[in-house]
Parts: structure tokens; C-alpha cells; sequence
């Protein structure tokens, strides 16, 4: 499979994707994932990605974590290409599912990076990440002793643990219930205010993408491509109360509207 790649950018203050596209083939004929997306995402900032299932929004995370390649277009990562970025521990991945290896305490699972990128295991490093998402006195735990809520905040340590310049996390909370799930976001938007790695998070909770981000992308599909990027105008840090809130409900009706209306390839 051949990418193509324009020049990269000469400033370095961003994640951008130009005019990527990506397709499979289903029963010998070809299926477009997504057709030319193109996103601009500062360094530092959050980013929530929604829309209907099939719209591309896995694989968009997994062409900018550099585990797939666009068809066409072009991927860069502050100037750089994700390959380059993965291979240098420079980006952190969450799935829904933890996928810890059960053999392994909460210590050794967060220090797994270092072994695979055959680096010796900081581990004061390990510890601090370990405090920082709230897991002190369960350091010598193994998976099975742990709720899922817990589980996933092992997972996120660890895709913290190289200090990665991005986060990429594709429904980490989708499996909880809906009051662990708004404990998990809360906790969330801690651990990124105390980093700040620049987060891509797919989502299909809107609530939970409004709470988050500081940008929503709202994508459509039939092809997957972005049907609006939509600015969260909220002060950090966003409390619970905030949910309460008017402003917080209107914009969140908005996103509905997009994500369900003609233009996303909704139901009207």
C-alpha cells in the first residue's frame, strides 16, 4: 500500500491531517472508510471525535497512532509522521478494552512500554503514574483483583508512562456503567491537566465529549468524512455541575442535531 505524503509542515504546533482517505475491500469490492478528511489540532489540546457507527472513527485513531496508513493524504504529529512518533514511545493508546496482561501487577503492566521499546523501566516514573491515577496501595495488584474502572485507569497509565506528546484513546469508559463512567471523566480531565498531552478521544457519548474537549469533531459517514468541527467554550476544570447547566445542554442538543441530521447521514 502506498501513502502520499506532501511536505510536512514547517510549523511544528499541531496535529494535522490532509485529505486522507482510507478503504478495505468486502466481498472483492472496495468500501471507503474515509474520504479526504482533513483536521487541524493544536499541541496541548483535547479533541473529541463522535458520529454514527461506520463512520471511520476507529480508524481514523489508528491511522494517527501509526498502526494503519492512509490510502492517500498525509498524517503528521507536530511535524513529524506517527510511525515516528509510535517508534519513539511518543504516543499513548487506550482501547475499550484494557488488555492487561493478567499475569502482571498494576506496576509491571505500566512499565510494559519500556520493555517494548527496549528501554530501562524509570521506575519512580512508574510509581508516580500509578499515584497520579489514583491507584496507590493496589500497585501490586493483578487484573483480576481490580474493578473495570480501575483497570482502565491502568490502561491509561501505562499509555502515559513514556510521557507521550499524544494520547489516543478510543472508547476507554464504553464498557461502564454510567455512574463509573462519570467518575472515570472527571478523573480523566485530572490526569490531562496535570500532562497535557495533545488527546484524541472517540466517543459516543456527547456528554462526555462536551465535558472533555476543547474541540468536537462530528463525523458522518457513507463515506466517513467530518461533518463540523464544533469549539466547547467551558473553563477548565469542568465540574459536574456544569452538566446541569443551559449552556451545556444547548450545545450538546447541537452536536445531537449534527450528529443525527441529514448532512451526517442521520435519521431526520
Amino acid at each position: 500500500m502506498t501513502t502520499t505524503l506532501a511536505p510536512a509542515p514547517t510549523a511544528t504546533g499541531s496535529l494535522r491531517l490532509d485529505a486522507v482517505s482510507r478503504s478495505f475491500v468486502l466481498k472483492g469490492e472496495p468500501v471507503p472508510a474515509l474520504e479526504h478528511v482533513s483536521l487541524d489540532v493544536p499541541m496541548g489540546s483535547f479533541t473529541a471525535i463522535i458520529g454514527p457507527s461506520g463512520c471511520g472513527k476507529s480508524t481514523l485513531l489508528r491511522i494517527l497512532g501509526g498502526l494503519d496508513e492512509p490510502d492517500s493524504g498525509a498524517v503528521w504529529l507536530a511535524g513529524e509522521s506517527p510511525g515516528a512518533l509510535r517508534r519513539a514511545g511518543r504516543i499513548g493508546v487506550a482501547f475499550q478494552d484494557a488488555a492487561l496482561l493478567p499475569w502482571r501487577s498494576v506496576r509491571r503492566n505500566v512499565a510494559l512500554p519500556y520493555q517494548v521499546l527496549r528501554r530501562p523501566v524509570d521506575r519512580d516514573a512508574v510509581d508516580r503514574l500509578v499515584s497520579l491515577v489514583g491507584l496507590d496501595g493496589y500497585a501490586d495488584a493483578v487484573p483480576e483483583q481490580l474493578s473495570g474502572g480501575m483497570r482502565q485507569r491502568v490502561a491509561i497509565a501505562r499509555a502515559l508512562v513514556t510521557e507521550p506528546d499524544v494520547l489516543l484513546l478510543d472508547e476507554p469508559f464504553g464498557s461502564l456503567d454510567e455512574i463509573l463512567r462519570r467518575q472515570m471523566n472527571l478523573e480523566l480531565q485530572r490526569i490531562w491537566s496535570t500532562r497535557r498531552p495533545t488527546t484524541v478521544l472517540v466517543t459516543h457519548a456527547i456528554d462526555e465529549a462536551v465535558l472533555l474537549a476543547d474541540q468536537v469533531v462530528v463525523m458522518g459517514t457513507r463515506p466517513g468524512r467530518i461533518v463540523e468541527v464544533v469549539d466547547v467554550p467551558f473553563e477548565r476544570p469542568r465540574t459536574p455541575e456544569l452538566t446541569k447547566s443551559r449552556e451545556f445542554h444547548e450545545l450538546a442538543d447541537r452536536l445531537s442535531d449534527l450528529l443525527f441530521g441529514p448532512a451526517a447521514g442521520g435519521v431526520t
